[in-house]
């Protein structure tokens, strides 16, 4: 009989974790498949505050940090490091895009989001933008893959200043970005 018990890692143990693998940049998350070792009270809300036990987590530099051992497999949310993978719950989505910067126009246009925690992604086809429509309102949620299968809520603001310089195409109104079109709606439901 074995009478080894499973200890859930503690927030403080992964930060520290973290720490060391991300030194020079974002870890190899993709890489590491520990064992898991069960889930974390930890939640991220659909406005991308980080929760720990239920308290908002106050530091900036802790939520980044945590946000660079997270990884998306399957419909579930990890923190991961070499040794160490535990489930955490994600609301919505992990990040919020807070702000873009734009240049050029059309369809040479880029757009550059930048996320609550400091990742930006250039909108083309290796960071696409989505666009859900709730069943009941049709109200939009848009998106933005960030990395490695980690997207983006495009917050309230952004989304309206993508509006503004969206463009009809192909029968959709939508955003030009890196040479792709991203539809947002169909142009004959606009009034």
């Amino acid at each position: 009989m074995n009478d080894e018990k499973i200890v859930k890692p503690s927030a403080e143990s992964l930060a520290s974790a973290a720490r060391k693998a991300s030194k020079g940049g974002l870890p190899p998350v993709h890489l590491w498949n520990p064992d898991f070792c069960g889930d974390l009270d930890m939640r991220i809300a659909r406005d991308g505050t980080w929760f720990y036990l239920g308290t908002p987590i106050g530091r900036p530099e802790l939520v980044r940090l945590f946000s660079t051992i997270l990884r998306k497999d399957g419909e579930d949310y990890f923190l991961v490091t070499p040794v160490e993978k535990v489930g955490i719950t994600v609301d919505d989505a992990p990040f919020v895009a807070v702000d873009f910067e734009g240049a050029g126009s059309g369809a040479d246009q880029t757009l550059t989001f930048e996320t609550n925690v400091g990742d930006f992604a250039t909108a083309g086809p290796d960071h696409p933008i989505r666009v859900e429509r709730d069943a009941e309102t049709g109200e939009p949620s848009p998106y933005v893959l960030i990395r490695a299968n980690l997207e983006a809520l495009i917050d309230r603001k952004s989304f309206y200043r993508l509006v503004d310089i969206g463009a009809h195409h192909d029968g959709w109104f939508g955003i030009w970005s890196g040479g792709e079109f991203f539809p947002i709606i169909p142009s004959d439901e606009l009034t």
